[in-house]
């Protein structure tokens, strides 16, 4: 299983929310501090706003923020609101199923317990649990100053991959 980078972008947007409680960002700021594409930021921002994560204030001054606390808000839910197929075989997706044994073995029988376990993991988790190591996670940002937003599908820098 590989989560889209649309979603490990959302979760980097949350968690860097989860740090600066309260506090409006700008997507400027956030795509900045990572050396991601604002434009992402944006489409990232827009769907976690629909979902109810953060809200957007518009405006001179506005920016974004998480709509509730931290830890009220679940790794789960996060990812829940920018995946849109956890279909990890074919034979999920009862409309596209073309598997000639599906029904007879026990292959999506075993990866549905799979990802009940691993939902049931992510629902432990809170956006808090993620920053607990406030101070690791702001030297990490501190020392990565990119010269130019890392694109989808391209390779990020080791020092970027360990802030993620």
């Amino acid at each position: 299983m590989k989560l889209t980078q649309y979603s490990d972008l959302g979760l980097r947007l949350l968690m860097y929310l989860a740090l600066h409680k309260d506090e409006l960002l700008t997507l400027r700021q956030v795509s900045d501090q990572f050396g991601i594409s604002k434009n992402h930021l944006v489409k990232i921002s827009h769907q976690l706003t629909k979902t109810g994560l953060i809200e957007s204030v518009q405006g001179r001054n506005g920016g974004v923020r998480l709509a509730r606390a931290a830890e009220t808000i679940s790794v789960e839910a996060a990812l829940r609101a920018t995946e849109d197929n956890f279909d990890l075989v074919e034979c999920f997706d009862t409309a596209r199923n073309h598997c000639v044994i599906s029904g007879s073995c026990k292959l999506s029988t075993v990866f549905e317990e799979a990802l009940a376990a691993f939902f049931g993991v992510l629902r432990q988790a809170s956006l808090a649990d993620l920053v607990t190591n406030r101070q690791a996670i702001e030297t990490a940002l501190l020392a990565y100053s990119p010269t130019q937003p890392i694109k989808f599908n391209e390779k990020k820098p080791d020092t970027a991959a360990a802030v993620a």
